[in-house]
């Protein structure tokens, strides 16, 4: 008799590493060294925009400035929205009606940011004030070595990039701390609590500036100092503070973690982890059936506003620019031709989620969460508590992503971000969803999440990149 070929009845996820092809394990550690080299280069918006665009003209895509009706199959377009956010397309054989495969992830990661008049001067020590970026535990940012990454635009207009305490010898900032012999009080408070925002003061200067003759004029002179290093190596003065935006990030390079290499280290791998493996899965895609698009964006650990952030219209302006040099599309108008695009759309919403962290199971449930190691990780919603704040991916399109994955032999996996009454988080998934697309949230399981050194496995960062060229590469059927 012969034996019905039945599917496994138990679902029962593998590490990456027992099912890899031959000359997979090598890919995975080349692919993390590139993405390494990214990480310690990209600290901010600004320099992970500069990276993506160069890293796009090297394989043909240009800035957008076709005519109307010359934009053809094959063809790769960019788009930056005020060097913050960036959309990068391959167009693709159906026309734009029948939507495009979008995968959107975010630029910006937690930090802190110069307040717009910083600098100020307490007994003989000159410090920063700062303004936090997103949501962060305060306490991890003392006492570590921290590198300024700014703009500043002076009063001629003339605009400054500058970089201070990532290469070898420059000086670093930090933030002190009480040493435990006076912190009696302060361990006595809650976490949340210990150290207040207006606490986050970095330490900048304490060499005077030459004594005055004038008593009146001793004032302040650590903070002179400042201003005057300032004035000679950017010229700027302190009014030009007013129209900079600096911002303080760890320093230091990403680094191999763990004896055996397994994982990434580093500042910002929530969300540049999932930009930088979907900007590589696009950049080495043929000419696909529908347009294929990653878009990147601001602002998404502060709420997704502003004019850089996915609440914006760039998508949708850039998208309409695309549709408007297009082939007309016979008996329907470009606005309609938007509109249908944008419902038929299927898009990943690239965003990291929580893996499982043995020093801290009882936040987690285990039969829901990503792992290290398991691949890249498929969350049907994120939110928080009732599901306040997502998209909840229909099942149909869960089903779409199974089969794309499993075809292509992406090792993946289902994860949530903690146990239901815990916390939780949200995505630019429901800012995509407005438009009527198919949205899931798809992206790295990380440890440390938010803090300033985040820990990533390498095997899940391949299956990533795996996923998204797949996922890209699809129909959309």
């Amino acid at each position: 008799m012969v034996k019905e070929n039945k599917p496994a009845l138990v679902y029962k996820p593998k590490p990456v590493w027992d099912e890899l092809k031959p000359g997979e394990g090598q890919a995975i550690l080349e692919f993390a060294a590139g993405y390494r080299e990214f990480l310690s280069a990209a600290k901010t918006e600004r320099e992970a925009v500069d990276f993506f665009v160069a890293r796009a003209r090297e394989h043909g895509f240009g800035p957008f400035s076709p005519p109307a009706g010359s934009l053809q199959p094959g063809d790769r377009v960019c788009f930056v929205n005020r060097n913050k956010g960036l959309l990068l397309a391959r167009v693709g054989k159906r026309p734009f009606s029948a939507g495009v495969m979008l995968i959107g992830a975010h630029l910006d990661a937690p930090r802190l940011d110069l307040k717009p008049n910083p600098l100020y001067q307490e007994d003989q020590v000159a410090l920063f004030k700062t303004h936090y970026y997103g949501g962060i535990k305060k306490y991890q940012w003392l006492t570590q070595p921290l590198a300024l990454h700014g703009t500043t635009v002076l009063g001629d207009g003339t605009v400054r990039r500058m970089v201070i305490g990532e290469a070898p010898g420059d000086p670093v900032l930090t933030i002190t701390d009480l040493l435990p012999h006076l912190a009696k009080d302060q361990m006595e408070k809650k976490m949340a609590e210990a150290v207040p925002g207006e606490g986050l003061n970095l330490l900048a200067g304490g060499l005077p500036a030459e004594a005055e003759k004038d008593p009146a004029k001793e004032k302040d002179r650590c903070k002179k100092a400042l201003l005057a290093l300032l004035y000679h190596n950017y010229g700027m003065t302190e009014e030009d503070f007013l129209t900079s935006e600096w911002q303080a990030v760890p320093a230091g390079t990403a680094r191999d973690v763990g004896l055996d290499r397994a994982f990434i280290g580093g500042y910002g791998q929530d969300d540049r982890s999932c930009c930088y493996t979907a900007v590589e899965a696009l950049l080495g895609l043929g000419i696909p059936d529908r347009t294929a698009m990653v878009l990147l964006v601001d602002k998404e650990e502060t709420g997704s506003d502003g004019n850089t952030g996915m609440r914006s219209r760039f998508f949708e302006n850039a998208l309409t620019e695309m549709i408007y040099a297009a082939a007309p599309e016979p008996g329907l108008s470009p606005e309609l031709v938007s509109r249908r695009c944008l419902f038929n759309t299927r898009a990943l919403s690239a965003d990291v989620t929580a893996a499982l962290d043995p020093n801290f199971p009882e936040v987690v449930d285990k039969r829901n969460v990503a792992r290290l190691g398991y691949g890249v990780a498929v969350s049907k919603y994120t939110g928080s508590r009732g599901k306040y704040g997502t998209s909840d991916a229909n099942p149909e399109f869960m089903g779409e992503v199974r089969r794309i994955f499993h075809q292509a032999g992406v090792k993946w996996q289902s994860g949530e971000l903690g146990k239901v009454d815990q916390g939780g988080g949200g995505t630019i998934a429901q800012f995509l969803a407005v438009y009527g697309m198919d949205v899931l949230d798809c992206g790295v399981p990380l440890l440390s999440m938010h803090a300033p050194f985040e820990v990533a496995h390498k095997a899940d960062l391949y299956m990533t990149y795996l996923a998204y060229q797949a996922f890209l590469a699809a129909s959309g059927e």
